[in-house]
């Protein structure tokens, strides 16, 4: 199946609109579908996948962020983009990603934690709105700021983490073709648990790094700083590459459970997608988290 599929521009801006014709008539239940990466997989359900996630501007307890994101307001909704860049600018969502093709892509996803599923995600490619941006020569590095937005997200009225949520990828990561923003899953809207209305999607990299509700895209020369590798740099890493071999200082990184499975899996190097982007990184980097 192609991975891409081009949405006309006035489907694309009627934003409850272009997520269905971004899959056309795809049947997208625990189907079996072919997945970025070539192997036959079966798609997780929607169900599972929207009710199991990691979300602590809501809460630590993955069941019930499902019911506390109902409070986000998602549009309005804008994203800034600033840095080191010839064209900054401060967008809504669909101003940002108006005109640039619609793919829908069928990934992996694993949680640092173990646990893993099958997602068919619709957005764009995150090259195509940095192309717009024009990152200046020299720049290398790509952060993502989430919203910072305590009343109506209730875990940031706590100091677990200093909020809001940042992440980043080098820029030749965040221009590679399977990097995403993805305004959509399964065929319909985006989630609010689920990041709405605008999430990173890297699927060779554990899911801390696909961060939720994008408020702000900044390119930068120099390393940037990330929430969770401040916290804890010896368990969280900038990198976040998948590997098996390379166990968290609390677990080992060899074997998943998918949801709605009991049996694990082996966990693949980079997800699965090693073909695709192992020329990214040196023996060194695979050394580290």
């Amino acid at each position: 199946m192609s991975a891409d599929r081009t949405t006309p521009r006035a489907v694309y801006l009627n934003r409850r609109q272009f997520v269905g014709a971004a899959l056309g008539s795809l049947a997208l239940g625990s189907r079996s579908m072919l997945a970025q990466g070539g192997e036959d997989l079966a798609v997780t359900p929607y169900k599972l996948a929207s009710s199991y996630n990691n979300y602590y501007e809501f809460s630590q307890n993955k069941e019930a962020i499902k019911v506390l994101a109902q409070a986000l307001t998602v549009n309005p909704w804008r994203v800034s983009i600033s840095g080191a860049v010839e064209n900054p600018g401060d967008y809504a969502v669909d101003e940002l990603l108006s005109n640039l093709p619609v793919v829908s892509r069928i990934y992996r996803f694993r949680c640092v934690e173990g646990w893993s599923m099958v997602v068919p995600w619709q957005g764009v490619q995150l090259k195509d709105v940095l192309a717009r941006a024009k990152p200046l020569p020299g720049a290398g590095f790509v952060s993502f700021t989430s919203i910072d937005r305590p009343s109506e997200m209730i875990g940031q009225r706590r100091s677990m983490m200093p909020w809001p949520y940042v992440e980043a990828l080098r820029l030749d990561e965040a221009m590679h073709s399977l990097t995403l923003l993805a305004t959509g899953m399964y065929d319909r809207p985006l989630p609010k648990q689920n990041g709405a209305p605008l999430r990173l999607v890297v699927p060779w990299k554990y899911g801390y790094k696909s961060i939720k509700a994008i408020a702000g895209i900044h390119i930068s020369v120099d390393e940037p700083s990330t929430t969770w590798s401040d916290l804890a740099p010896s368990e969280y890493g900038f990198f976040g590459n998948v590997n098996p071999a390379l166990a968290h200082p609390r677990w080992s990184q060899r074997r998943e459970v998918r949801l709605g499975e009991v049996k694990k899996r082996p966990t693949l190097m980079f997800n699965g997608y090693e073909a695709e982007v192992q020329h990214l990184y040196s023996a060194k980097d695979i050394t580290r988290f």
